[in-house]
């Protein structure tokens, strides 16, 4: 044990002092395993980050709810089926509620954006969202602060809203919210509570950037047509999604004339929906990933090996004199060997740092909550180590296999 331990560090050494005494070789040298481990870090990091964000995303369309929408959620590639689909019914919402057996509480949805403002402070393009009294069970959002409009202010059409969180901190920086009034596109309206922070999404500032008035206030004043309606159904706790969703269908089938046999001109969807649109994406990105990161690396570990047998040849004299005093091939293959494996850790290290400062770029600039985590950084110093053995056992079997004698002789 300690024969080996002697050897690793009289190799270790040795090997640190040749990549000393040719530092811009060996830096150039790690090019092709910085680029393939940036991409490998830089990429699971993105991913991670993406996922992150995407499963805030998905709390803002609630959990066990059911849209029933005209449009699919993404972008479908055959928009032109779903075009000419007429517009979702907000009285579709009460129907589903009194024949629906698994419906909890259901809710008609519209949106648009306009300009809020209160005094001197103003915002541009706010997302406004006429929401059902319900919108609460439907959702489960909280408030920081008031109440959420009741169904005799939804009925009645008022012009109350409810902030989110970041709006209310824009529009009201000192003085509290509370009924308060701001001008959404010209119109009064009174503010009657103010939702509780929520983290971001892939999908902007969420429900902290939002404004929420009644539904029948919005139809009032702006009008709903072209502006695609959707229904939104909480599934009760002990009812099964699968089987709630096929009789919703059944409702929304019935109550938009269509014949047995008439495909659905509207979508049922929810957030395993969108989960198995991602994957996709994930999966492609994954692929193209792997396949550039491969790449890379057979790249890098082509010139560390190339590197390597330039530094054997080179050193040919020098083998032969460790062999004359008694080095065994076990301690000349090791020798070589580390030092492949630390000008691949190197070029590891350089490429976990840009990952790093990749992943603080994603984070500031486009809100993806993108992290290097410490298994991300283990495995990339794994996949170094190992090309630095896999492309270096080549030349250090040559260094190991010299003969003494014609080492020696070699000028």
């Amino acid at each position: 044990m300690q024969t080996w331990l002697r050897e690793l560090w009289e190799g270790l050494r040795i090997a640190g002092t040749a990549i000393w005494a040719n530092k811009l070789r060996s830096l150039l040298t790690t090019l092709g395993i910085v680029i393939g481990i940036t991409s490998v870090t830089g990429m699971a990091t993105i991913i991670n980050g993406i996922d992150a964000s995407f499963e805030q995303s998905l709390s803002s369309l609630g959990s066990n709810v059911l849209h029933v929408r005209v449009w699919p959620f993404g972008r479908p590639d055959a928009w032109w089926k779903y075009i000419n689909r007429p517009e979702i019914d907000p009285s579709l919402a009460e129907t589903i509620a009194e024949r629906s057996d698994h419906a909890a509480a259901t809710m008609p949805e519209v949106d648009g954006s306009y300009p809020i403002s209160r005094r001197g402070e103003s915002l541009q393009e706010v997302p406004v969202n006429g929401v059902g009294a319900a919108y609460p069970r439907v959702q489960g959002v909280n408030l920081r602060q008031g109440r959420f409009f009741s169904r005799v202010e939804a009925r009645g059409a008022r012009p109350v809203a409810v902030l989110g969180a970041t709006v209310a901190d824009e529009l009201f920086p000192v003085a509290g919210p509370l009924g308060k009034e701001v001008t959404v596109d010209g119109r009064r309206f009174q503010v009657v509570g103010v939702l509780k922070e929520q983290g971001g999404g892939l999908f902007g500032d969420g429900l902290n950037g939002e404004v929420l008035i009644p539904f029948s206030t919005y139809e009032a004043r702006w009008g709903i047509r072209g502006d695609d309606p959707n229904v939104l159904v909480k599934v009760g706790p002990s009812a099964s999604m699968t089987t709630a969703r096929t009789e919703i269908i059944g409702i929304v089938r019935v109550e938009r004339g269509l014949r047995a046999g008439e495909s659905n001109n509207f979508e049922v969807e929810q957030q395993s929906d969108v989960r198995e649109n991602l994957s996709t994406v994930k999966t492609t990105i994954y692929g193209v990933g792997i396949f550039l990161t491969a790449l890379a690396l057979v790249v890098g570990g082509i010139g560390v090996m190339n590197i390597m047998f330039v530094s054997v040849k080179e050193r040919t004299k020098e083998i032969g004199i460790r062999k004359a005093v008694g080095a065994k091939k076990r301690a000349i293959l090791l020798q070589f060997l580390t030092e492949a494996v630390i000008i691949s850790l190197i070029g590891g290290a350089i490429g976990i740092a840009l990952s790093a400062g990749i992943a603080a770029l994603v984070r500031s600039t486009l809100g993806v909550a993108a992290a290097l985590p410490l298994s991300t950084i283990l495995l990339a110093f794994g996949i170094c180590t190992a090309v630095g053995v896999g492309f270096g056992l080549a030349p250090a079997w040559r260094g190991a296999q010299a003969e003494p004698v014609e080492a020696l002789r070699y000028e």
